[in-house]
């Protein structure tokens, strides 16, 4: 008499949530019930629960996520017929609990983790690819990781650990921001620079060490100070801004350039064992500006009761912190960045606080302000084919007024310092520069010593005796975005003919080409040898274009005093 077959508790189990699958009780993408309920359900131990998934999981019909749970995956011509395999082996099978499973068991619904399920099946190289074992992230996208583009802005001690960060991970395109230079004593938290670095600026350094830790990225820095030398139209063309700064003035700066802009940004800030990291969404929680206390407000109203001794009383980063304490800011950051080019939740307008000393970590939410003097959003924003450095103001008004009107007037981010005025001895300097480099001592008169009254404007109506001068020369960066209004309106003017200079993305490329000067052949002392050469070409010349190259004939004659040395 022949045996009769009989079927394993787990093979059982599989089989019905194969059935389960297949009639649509769960669907591509949803998550399964917790192991304990299954257990429950199913009347059965956890390990035999566990031999049921992995026996589904070996036929793709589902996939574990590491601390998450276990998801349908998308079915095929490949796991489609082994589900119907699976399913009829174990029909009319009982087993200890209940067997069938409905929307009714669990009243808030499968649950779906935010994903790609659009996501081929990719098995890398690991051998040749670099940046292969991301693959094996469910939800990593890899072109757009190598498409992205972020703003690095400070390359001190967070900024060298977010760089390297973001390098290792290969996000395709970063742009460093740095006013500083080297000095012995950052090579301590700073694992870009070294000893030789001394007196470089830092955001060269840091760019050319990423493009040598990862070749495949594109780097390109700014040796400038964020508040005033880096256009708008820069920071419109960034997924995501991260700053590592130590001081006020700058955050205030950068989280209003980045609502105006509608962009996102991270911010992390580091003291001696603790640090706080906290992701900025416009329209989305609080801002920078909303979490500055009254005690902070006053320090920024008295640091700029004197608008020429605020430019040079910034703070001079010299805040004691340890290597450490940098590593665990950065990476939370880089995280933060990485999920926003992801897609994947945020929690903006909250600030994560880290203890060192403890070892503690606590999430606190501020209170978004409903005047918040940030919370503006430009509204379109024309792309216009000029440049700063040629355009003048007389240009861009004229341009302003076709569209606004004649009563249209020009509104420059930065103060223009247009004279000095000594009220003891009476002299009279005219400056028109910006702010931004005249200095304090510049505000002493040099007669009498006394502090000199500053005439200051930010706006341009048409009656100044200054319209030829060029938008660059009063302090307008390359690639900016300019203001304009009248009585109603707003209009925004990109100068987008700075935009190959201003963003190129390549600093530290390699030439499209090298030529070794090579000799083949037997040369007879003395002879002329004509060797073909290519001529040199400067890298990034916008006057010169290369299609084919050019080769030119160039004589050389070789001597030789010996057949000895020869």
């Amino acid at each position: 008499m022949d045996e009769i077959p009989r079927k394993s508790l787990s093979e059982i189990v599989a089989g019905k949530l194969a059935a389960q699958v297949l009639d649509g009780t769960y669907q591509s993408g949803f998550q399964l019930p917790a192991e304990r309920d299954l257990i429950k359900l199913f009347g059965v131990s956890r390990s035999t629960l566990r031999e049921a998934l992995k026996a589904l999981e070996e036929i793709n019909l589902i996939e574990s996520r590491h601390g998450v749970g276990w998801f349908i995956s998308e079915l095929d011509e490949h796991n489609l017929p082994l589900a119907h395999q699976i399913a009829e082996l174990a029909e009319n099978q009982p087993v200890a609990g209940r067997v069938r499973i409905s929307p009714d068991d669990f009243p808030d619904g499968p649950r779906r983790l935010p994903s790609n399920p659009e996501k081929p099946l990719i098995i890398p190289n690991l051998k040749t690819d670099r940046q292969g074992t991301f693959e094996f992230i469910s939800w990593w996208e890899r072109e757009k990781v190598e498409n992205a583009k972020v703003m690095v802005v400070g390359a001190g001690a967070l900024g060298n650990e977010v760089i390297k960060n973001l390098v290792l991970m290969g996000i395709g395109h970063i742009f460093i921001v740095d006013f500083d230079t080297i000095e012995l004593a950052n090579l301590s938290r700073s694992v870009l620079f070294r000893e030789s670095d001394s007196g470089r600026k830092k955001a060269e350094v840091a760019a050319a060490r990423a493009k040598e830790i990862n070749p495949n990225i594109h780097v390109q820095y700014v040796h400038g100070d964020v508040t005033t030398d880096i256009g708008l139209g820069v920071f419109r063309r960034m997924d995501v801004i991260i700053g590592c700064l130590d001081n006020r003035e700058a955050r205030l700066a950068i989280n209003r350039f980045a609502y105006w802009i509608d962009k996102p940004w991270v911010d992390g800030a580091i003291q001696e064992f603790f640090g706080l990291a906290r992701v900025f969404v416009p329209g989305q929680g609080a801002c920078f500006e909303c979490s500055l206390t009254e005690q902070a407000r006053r320090d920024l109203a008295l640091r700029y009761s004197c608008p020429l001794l605020a430019r040079e009383n910034v703070l001079l980063g010299k805040v004691p912190t340890t290597p450490t304490i940098a590593s665990i800011i950065a990476a939370i950051q880089s995280q933060e960045a990485l999920k926003l080019l992801h897609g994947k939740p945020v929690k903006p307008g909250q600030v994560i606080h880290f203890n060192g000393m403890t070892n503690e970590m606590h999430t606190t939410a501020y209170t978004p302000v409903e005047d918040c003097e940030s919370h503006w959003t430009y509204g379109d924003i024309t792309e216009l084919p000029l440049r700063a450095d040629t355009t003048t103001l007389g240009d861009l008004l004229k341009i302003a007024r076709r569209d606004l009107g004649p009563d249209a007037v020009i509104e420059l981010d930065q103060e223009l310092v247009l004279s000095l005025n000594c009220p003891q001895c009476g002299t009279h300097e005219e400056i028109l520069e910006p702010i931004s480099s005249v200095g304090f001592n510049r505000a002493h008169c040099p007669a009498c010593g006394l502090l000199r009254e500053t005439e200051l404007s930010h706006t341009i109506t048409g009656e100044e005796n200054f319209l030829s001068r060029t938008l660059a020369s009063l302090g307008v960066p390359a690639l900016h975005i300019v203001r304009a209004f009248n009585a109603s309106e707003y209009r925004f003017y990109e100068l987008s003919g700075d935009l190959e200079d201003a963003l190129h993305f390549n600093h530290f490329e390699k030439p499209a080409y090298e030529t070794p000067l090579k000799l083949s052949g037997r040369i007879k002392l003395g002879e002329k040898v004509v060797l073909k050469s290519r001529p040199k070409i400067k890298l990034h010349d916008p006057d010169v274009k290369i299609s084919t190259p050019v080769e030119k004939e160039e004589k050389i004659t070789i001597k030789v005093k010996d057949k000895k040395s020869s």
